[in-house]
């Protein structure tokens, strides 16, 4: 979930107008800087591919539709797999508005990544009895396991001890977090070779797993943009996407404070 602040407003109030050809000779510039940004991000993206293996060699076990499953067998007969950590504790009642956000854009992206030779899986630490009854509640199609009697989350630094809470600071994203909170958000990735051994090549965090929402891809061409408010928890506006109708008919004003934020998603998802 986002939590920083954007730099730039939006000008719809007070736009500058101006004719055809001066607006293509700005729209030129900022295209030049768009290329040298792709080709940034091109550079990124070897480096990324470049970093080392490491070798998984815990016994993670998940429960899955089709019994009990170990992470080599989410790859699902694919060799590279990638999985959203999905913000989903064991006595929540229904998983986080803002990776439900993420996991909206995913079942049509899943098929052609396919062909790509990627599976793509959740992994929440609700049991799975819950996560199936949110995810058909959501509608979604895309495989979802439970990670409920592993070490996996933690290990992967998406999940945290009520001792590590207590503390009031975790250690997410790679550093220090000072929002020590049992759950946030992740992408990770996994590679298996023919003698199936199961290797981590890469995970993000924060504003890393921005790379799942296509939303806010295409809302930045907007003229207004994200139009979020000046608040640390940017994504105080998501809701899941079967009540945008309900929170429209509320008065209330969100705080827009990451506390908030987890204070709601008590208050709504959890007993």
């Amino acid at each position: 979930m986002t939590n920083a602040k954007m730099i730039s407003k939006p000008n719809t109030e007070n736009p500058r107008i101006v004719s055809r050809n001066e607006w293509l000779s700005e729209r030129k510039a900022l295209l030049a800087r768009e290329k040298e940004l792709t080709r940034l991000g091109d550079e990124i993206a070897e480096a990324r591919r470049e970093l080392p293996y490491v070798r998984i060699d815990k016994n993670y076990v998940f429960d899955t539709i089709d019994g009990k499953g170990s992470l080599a067998d989410l790859f699902d007969g694919r060799s590279q797999l990638l999985v959203q950590h999905f913000m989903f504790g064991p006595d929540w009642e229904q998983g986080c508005p803002s990776c439900s956000f993420m996991a909206d854009h995913m079942d049509g992206i899943t098929v052609h990544m396919a062909q790509r030779d990627v599976t793509f899986t959740a992994v929440s630490r609700a049991p799975l009895a819950n996560i199936e009854r949110f995810r058909a509640r959501m509608g979604w199609k895309f495989s979802w396991v439970s990670s409920h009697e592993s070490d996996f989350n933690y290990d992967f630094n998406v999940s945290f001890t009520p001792e590590e809470t207590a503390k009031g600071e975790i250690h997410y994203n790679y550093s220090k977090w000072p929002h020590a909170f049992e759950e946030w958000p992740g992408l990770s990735a996994f590679i298996k070779n023919d003698c199936g051994e199961v290797f981590h090549t890469y995970s993000t965090y924060g504003r890393g797993v921005d790379a799942m929402m296509g939303t806010y891809r295409l809302l930045d061409l907007m003229p207004k943009g994200r139009d979020e408010k000046d608040v640390p928890n940017k994504m105080e506006w998501v809701r899941h996407h079967d009540l945008y109708e309900m929170a429209a008919m509320k008065t209330e004003t969100e705080t827009g404070s990451v506390e908030g934020l987890f204070d709601s998603v008590k208050k709504t998802a959890c007993h």
